[in-house]
């Protein structure tokens, strides 16, 4: 299975520090721990977001993906990985990714308009679900800028119901953007680390083209009957729906480039 793990720092104060403790200390200690049941293990650094991206709760800091041979939860205790050695973390962690104090690091996640805004931790099939739009793209077709979606549905509304929209209802207005160059989402799958429903990935040429498509010129779409949200995608920033955009190429490939400090586990 493949994991979407997306980051938000609360102030890019902050950055400085988080890049130092990913690149020196985690990357170093999840290979220890984890690198076993690690197929791929890569982080991609958040781009510039596009004018008007605010408005679709745009984290600011990292997508880190791992593709995993196994769950790396044995137990119920999503804490406990089963390993010989702890991992360390930085001063304040918690109040720098947006986490409530105490709480497990990416394991509670509620979201705020105003803030805080925790990491949105989803694993899903190592294949999409849904291929909606532009299979069969390459790196021939011009170039590529990722629009991430996390999404789950309000309260009430169960996981059935807000797919059925989803997928049979919005994709199908959505991919009728003339500047959408690729949409596939995946479903959520356990373990569950998080309320999160689906991932889902919309490509575009460059910033101006994702700008033109969803703020300039936008589609009329269907809102769902459940829609807590007046506008497109229909569903709060920040409470359920959160977004990054980053290029196809990982920042960093930690199993294939890394030579840091590897020890037990």
């Amino acid at each position: 299975m493949r994991s979407y793990l997306i980051l938000n720092l609360a102030s890019m104060n902050h950055l400085p520090l988080m890049e130092r403790w990913l690149l020196r200390d985690h990357a170093a200690e999840t290979l220890s721990l984890l690198d076993p049941i690690l197929d791929r293990y890569v982080s991609y650094r958040a781009v510039p977001a596009p004018e008007g991206a605010d408005a679709f709760a745009c984290y600011n800091w990292r997508m880190t993906e791992h593709w995993w041979r196994e769950s790396p939860f044995p137990s119920n205790d999503q804490m406990n990985q089963g390993t010989s050695l702890s991992e360390r973390w930085p001063p304040g962690y918690n109040e720098i990714l947006g986490l409530p104090s105490g709480a497990a690091r990416s394991h509670a996640w509620h979201g705020t308009p105003g803030g805080p805004n925790p990491p949105a931790f989803v694993f899903v099939k190592r294949r999409m679900s849904e291929d909606f739009k532009g299979r069969g793209l390459t790196l021939d077709d011009g170039t590529i800028l990722r629009w991430l979606n996390a999404i789950k549905y309000p309260e009430g509304v169960s996981v059935e119901e807000g797919d059925d929209w989803y997928i049979n209802v919005h994709a199908p207005e959505v991919c009728a953007q003339k500047g959408l160059k690729r949409f596939f989402s995946s479903k959520a799958i356990a373990p569950h680390v998080g309320p999160w429903a689906r991932v889902s990935e919309l490509w575009y040429e460059d910033a101006n083209a994702w700008h033109q498509n969803v703020v300039a010129e936008p589609l009329k779409y269907t809102p769902p009957p459940w829609a807590r949200h007046a506008s497109y995608p229909f569903l709060e920033p920040w409470v359920d729906f959160v977004s990054m955009f980053i290029l196809e190429r990982p920042t960093n490939d930690f199993k294939r480039d890394y030579n840091g400090y590897i020890v037990t586990a």
